[in-house]
């Protein structure tokens, strides 16, 4: 039976930890869906056809497939036919948010597993939001986003 894990994420930008952690996870399950969690409430920098796009160009790769969901996540878990969530981890910070995540989703599925992967010590002190804040005042990123992330900054921000 093929394991599947869904990697869930907003992914407004992605990163190279992104990028990363995606490839780590094909280490231990057959196939990764990164999956990009609608929400029309929330304000991005880029829509989220954009988003998909540049995960299209940044990772793939055989075994990682890409897709968009609204509503609970553990149901789209279990309509994709998945049995973990994977998530990544850079910090002590991110610890508290993740585990009651985690709890809640097991709570409303106990079949579903939620794997976590520490983020390679590249990537642990990035994050989208803080990527966003550097670029938007012309700081350097280009280290951490795949290049085609890095234009598409770029032009956003307009340099």
């Amino acid at each position: 039976m093929e394991r599947i894990a869904i990697y869930p994420g907003s992914f407004d930008p992605v990163t190279n930890g992104h990028v990363d952690l995606a490839h780590r996870g094909l280490k231990l399950f057959d196939r990764i869906i990164v999956a990009i969690l609608h929400n029309p409430k929330k304000k991005y920098l880029f829509t989220v056809e954009e988003r998909l796009k540049m995960l299209e160009e940044s990772m793939g790769t055989h075994g990682i497939e890409f897709d968009i969901f609204d509503g609970l996540l553990v149901d789209y878990v279990q309509k994709r036919g998945a049995c973990a969530i994977l998530r990544g981890m850079r910090a002590l910070s991110d610890f508290e948010y993740e585990f009651q995540m985690a709890l809640m989703n097991r709570k409303l599925n106990r079949e579903i597993e939620t794997v976590f992967l520490m983020t390679g010590m590249r990537w642990i002190f990035t994050s989208s939001s803080i990527i966003k804040e550097a670029a938007q005042f012309g700081g350097d990123i280009s280290d951490m986003v795949p290049a085609v992330v890095y234009d598409r900054i770029r032009a956003k921000f307009g340099y």
